[in-house]
């Protein structure tokens, strides 16, 4: 019987989770804004997920973008400033009148895609080197930046977006993946 009540109590052993990529090592810049990159995309990607095709054209109040259209407008501006960067990997082309969840998702997924294909080609000097600053950033970003930087603006507009669908889902009694717990 004691057997029988120890091994009740005793954990059962969960195999272990393969990590994403982006969470590994890295042993240079290319790789750390690679896999900042990708699990900022995941992230975003992640909620867009877990928003039902339903609830995508939601809006809090009407002078608002809907939730589609702020994952969309993730993607748009991500292309934009990445086709800046100066890197020959091709851009992909994009529905910037996409409605459904399944487009936008799929912007998503091309455009996150493209941005490490560029930073792979740019590479460490690349990344490091000073550009003329795309005219929409130029303005509080100046004359000139690196490429670097332009990345993680990109992420932190990526955030600032993640952030507005948090409410969004929550609005619609979504909780985020991130919020979770296990």
């Amino acid at each position: 019987m004691f057997a029988s009540l120890v091994s009740a109590q005793t954990p059962v052993a969960r195999p272990p989770q393969q990590q994403p990529a982006f969470l590994g090592p890295c042993a240079n810049l290319v790789c750390e804004i690679e896999n900042d990159w990708s699990r900022n995309n995941a992230v975003l990607y992640g909620l867009a997920g877990a928003m039902p095709e339903d609830k995508f054209n939601y809006k809090p109040t009407p002078g608002q973008q809907s939730f589609g259209e702020r994952v969309l407008h993730a993607a748009q501006v991500n292309l934009m400033l990445l086709q800046a960067l100066g890197a020959k990997a091709p851009a992909p082309s994009i529905d910037t009148n996409a409605t459904s969840k399944t487009a936008s998702m799929a912007a998503l997924q091309r455009v996150g895609e493209y941005g490490v294909a560029a930073i792979k080609e740019l590479g460490e000097q690349g990344l490091s080197a000073r550009i003329d600053s795309p005219g929409p950033v130029r303005f509080f970003m100046g004359p000139q930046v690196s490429r670097q930087r332009i990345l993680y603006f990109l992420m932190t507009h990526s955030q600032d977006t993640y952030g507005q669908l948090v409410v969004y889902a929550r609005l619609n009694g979504i909780t985020p993946p991130l919020s979770r717990q296990p």
